[in-house]
C-alpha cells in the first residue's frame, strides 16, 4: 500500500472542506488548512476510518504535534489501542529521547518519553495531518526506531506531492488520503 492515491469518499470530502489561504505563512505559499475537516463530524469520521484502515495491525499510533494528535487519538480509539503524542522539544518531563532535523529556516526537536511506554517490539503506525518535504515524518521514524519500535506504515491526511516528502520516509509504507 505503498501509494499516493486518494481514499475514495475520504478524498472527495478533504477536498471540499479544506479552506485554501493564500500568501500564509509568508508570501506565494497557498496554505491548505484542513481545520473545517477536523470540525465536521462526517469529515473527521471519514478521516478517522480511511487513517484507521492503513494502521489496521497496529498495536500503537503515534501523532506528531500537534494535528496529528487529534489523528492518533481517533484513530486508536477506532482500532482499540493505545495512542502516543510525539511532542516538539521541551514539552515532556525528562527523561526524553529527541530527534533534531532541519528545517529550510533551521532546525527542530522532536521528542518522547523515555520511561514510562514500552516501544521496543511495538507495531507502530505514525499519522499526521500533512506531508510537505517529510522532514517532521522521517524524524519521527527515526526516533520511533531508536526507541525499538517497528513502525510499520505512516499515513497523512493531505499530501503536497511537489515538495518530495514521500522520498525522505521511503521505503516505508506510506498513504495518503488526498494528494494535490
Amino acid at each position: 500500500m505503498n501509494r499516493a492515491e486518494p481514499a475514495g469518499d475520504a478524498a472527495e470530502i478533504i477536498a471540499s472542506l479544506t479552506r485554501e489561504v493564500a500568501d500564509f505563512p509568508v508570501p506565494g505559499i497557498a496554505f491548505k488548512d484542513l481545520t473545517p475537516v477536523f470540525a465536521d463530524a462526517a469529515g473527521l469520521a471519514a478521516v478517522t476510518d480511511a487513517l484507521a484502515a492503513v494502521a489496521d495491525g497496529a498495536d500503537l499510533v503515534a501523532g506528531i504535534d500537534a494535528r496529528g494528535f487529534l489523528l492518533a487519538g481517533a484513530v486508536a480509539d477506532r482500532l482499540g489501542v493505545g495512542a502516543l503524542a510525539v511532542r516538539k522539544g521541551g514539552k515532556l518531563p525528562p527523561p526524553v529521547l529527541t530527534e533534531t532535523y532541519q528545517l529550510e529556516y533551521g532546525h527542530a526537536v522532536l521528542e518522547i518519553p523515555a520511561d514510562g511506554i514500552e516501544l521496543a517490539g511495538r507495531r507502530v503506525v505514525i499519522v499526521d495531518d500533512v506531508l510537505a518535504t517529510g522532514g517532521t515524518l522521517a524524524a519521527t521514524l527515526r526516533l520511533l526506531r531508536r526507541a525499538g519500535a517497528e513502525v510499520i506504515a505512516a499515513a497523512v491526511v493531505l499530501e503536497l506531492a511537489g515538495l518530495g516528502g514521500r522520498a525522505a520516509v521511503a521505503p516505508l509504507q506510506l498513504r495518503s488520503l488526498r494528494v494535490v
